[in-house]
């Protein structure tokens, strides 16, 4: 009994540092994200929960700098692979080469860092995206019947042009999955592009000071999954997911009419894992109802399938996961 108290009290305390670490981490980041601080706590939220992210905006929304940024303020290593129709599996994952020796030696490939910046994941080939399956569900990758074990913690952090069709590969469904978030990121306001601007053309440069190394990410990661939870909060999370599937007797009559396909198991687990997250940045020791509803858009956006009667009408997919919350 003392020793659960004794866990209890030092779980407690672990809740209370996170607090206080995301509010200098946030502070850190907006030294040069100016604005976009959905996206900023959405990125962090899928970190400390393990998870991978899709960002998705039109070019100069400083996607690219915000995973850059995010990746110096966690103390992670960092690599950035720019996705091309011509990138080969290989060029991601490594290879083996014969040595001196005449015998065969991997060489890893950038894909083995704490942070991968999958840059314009969309125009890259089917063949080289489904290359990032294993290591984004396993944590490792196999080349030549060999496996190799992937550095934790380890994110893949994806960009996306959603105005650019030309030349691009959409994303299969079971790719998106894998993504524990899809992040919108939206124009800055008058006065957020305003100091963009400023900060941009001058000679000042900020530095982002690192707030967390590696090992704490595995320790943060580690109390999230922790973190108890009531069972009808459980329960909610899985009848929403369930809500949104067409052929179940819970859908509603937006779904039936306007879905082709809902979310699986894996929405319901990233609910969980995200509404635990949601409420430790906010000093809570446990979740309830509304943290599931504050990640459930970035959770479900990307994994419900909208039919040619929504697209016809206007129906965004933001409306009908607003319908079912």
């Amino acid at each position: 009994m003392e020793k659960d108290n004794k866990q209890v009290m030092s779980d407690t305390k672990a809740v209370q540092d996170l607090v206080r670490k995301y509010e200098t981490l946030k502070t850190e980041i907006g030294k040069v994200i100016i604005g976009q601080k959905e996206a900023v706590k959405f990125t962090l939220l899928s970190v400390f929960c393990g998870g991978h992210s899709l960002l998705i905006g039109v070019p100069g929304l400083a996607k690219t700098l915000l995973v850059n940024t995010v990746s110096e303020a966690l103390g992670l290593d960092f690599k950035r692979i720019q996705f091309t129709p011509d990138l080969m599996p290989s060029d991601i994952l490594g290879s083996e080469i014969l040595d001196e020796n005449r015998q065969f030696k991997f060489i890893k490939g950038p894909l083995f860092s704490n942070i991968i910046l999958a840059d314009e994941i969309n125009r890259t080939p089917p063949k080289t995206q489904a290359a990032l399956l294993e290591a984004m569900q396993e944590r490792s990758v196999t080349v030549a019947g060999n496996q190799y074990k992937l550095d934790l913690p380890f994110f893949v952090l994806a960009t996306q042009n959603p105005i650019e069709q030309e030349g691009t590969y959409p994303l299969p469904e079971a790719q998106l999955d894998r993504f524990m978030f899809s992040i919108n990121l939206e124009y800055p306001t008058f006065e957020e592009e305003v100091q963009v601007v400023k900060t941009t053309t001058s000679v000042i440069s900020q530095q982002v000071n690192a707030v967390f190394s590696g090992q704490d990410i595995i320790e943060i990661q580690q109390l999230i999954r922790k973190i108890p939870i009531a069972d009808n909060v459980i329960e909610y999370a899985v009848r929403l997911v369930g809500k949104t599937r067409p052929k179940s007797e819970a859908a509603p009559e937006i779904v039936k009419k306007y879905l082709d396909w809902g979310a699986g198991p894996r929405a319901s687990q990233s609910l969980i894992l995200g509404a635990k997250a949601h409420a430790a940045i906010h000093g809570k020791y446990s979740p309830d109802i509304e943290d599931v509803k504050a990640v459930a858009l970035p959770i479900l956006g990307h994994r419900i399938v909208k039919n040619y009667k929504a697209e016809a009408e206007e129906i965004s997919i933001l409306d009908i996961v607003n319908s079912l919350l």
